[in-house]
């Protein structure tokens, strides 16, 4: 029984667990450590038992407690070699003991315990910016938590997914009328910052094929989007294409600040 866990999803922080009785990872520790253990706990899964982290960029809700989780718990992570040259000075990171650092390289799979891990890039306005494809013991995911635009490389990887991780960001029209610096709102959808719902929604038109079971729409803003629009903009868009939400797929949005387990 492989289970998928979003422990927090959005910019106040990031932490997604996938695992089962045998092995287990983390994408991304935007989570303090007592929250993750108390969450997992609730599943009766050890934080002790997880055996690696990824890490997919070095923005802080992505990265804020990596130190103390690795080093409480003894635990290695992974990543390119520019992003683990940023976490070397990150304010957040700085100092985190050089014995539990793997590096892999874009494109090139890194296996342990009967999984294979690929990350590749995505258009993001930090040092640099992964997605991650993991093929999980034959049961696929692919994450995609922060990305300013499509390329067909993600397309290509989304594809191979049977469960697709994709942020759904903003609301075009809240964003726009919402009172952030304009400077702000250039930043979000200039290309570098974050998907829209819209933007998502058309992706998924692309990546659709009848091998994807669950998408999860990740990182939904809590100033610019509600879970309602980003629902709504997917469904509609894979109802374009004759997807029949509920019987051919199931579409869900994750929780900010609350955990949600799925068994897959």
């Amino acid at each position: 029984m492989i289970r998928f866990i979003s422990l927090a999803s959005g910019s106040s922080g990031n932490c997604y667990y996938i695992g089962d009785e045998f092995a287990s990872v983390l994408i991304d520790a935007g989570l303090g450590p007592r929250s993750i253990k108390k969450r997992l706990a609730e599943y009766s899964i050890p934080i002790d038992s997880i055996d690696l982290i990824l890490v997919t960029h070095d923005h802080s809700d992505h990265v804020r407690h990596l130190k103390a989780i690795v080093e409480r718990y003894n635990k290695p992570f992974i990543s390119t070699g520019p992003i683990l040259k940023s976490l070397s000075t990150h304010p957040a990171t700085r100092g985190i003991k050089n014995g539990f650092i793997k590096e892999i390289e874009k494109e090139v799979a890194f296996s342990f315990k009967g999984v294979n891990i690929t990350a590749f890039e995505v258009f993001h306005d930090a040092t640099e910016t992964l997605g991650y494809h993991i093929d999980f013991k034959g049961e696929k995911f692919t994450f995609v938590t922060d990305i300013g635009r499509m390329t067909q490389k993600v397309i290509d990887f989304c594809k191979l997914s049977h469960n697709l991780i994709i942020e759904s960001n903003y609301d075009c029209t809240m964003l726009e009328k919402g009172g952030y610096p304009l400077m702000l709102i250039n930043r979000i959808k200039g290309g570098r910052g974050h998907l829209s719902n819209k933007e998502t929604a058309g992706a998924l038109k692309q990546i659709y094929n009848p091998a994807i079971k669950n998408i999860y729409l990740c990182h939904l803003s809590e100033n610019n989007n509600t879970p309602d629009l980003a629902y709504d903009e997917s469904f509609k868009s894979l109802c374009e294409i004759g997807v029949s939400v509920g019987k051919d797929l199931s579409l869900e949005c994750l929780p900010r600040r609350d955990h949600i387990c799925y068994l897959v």
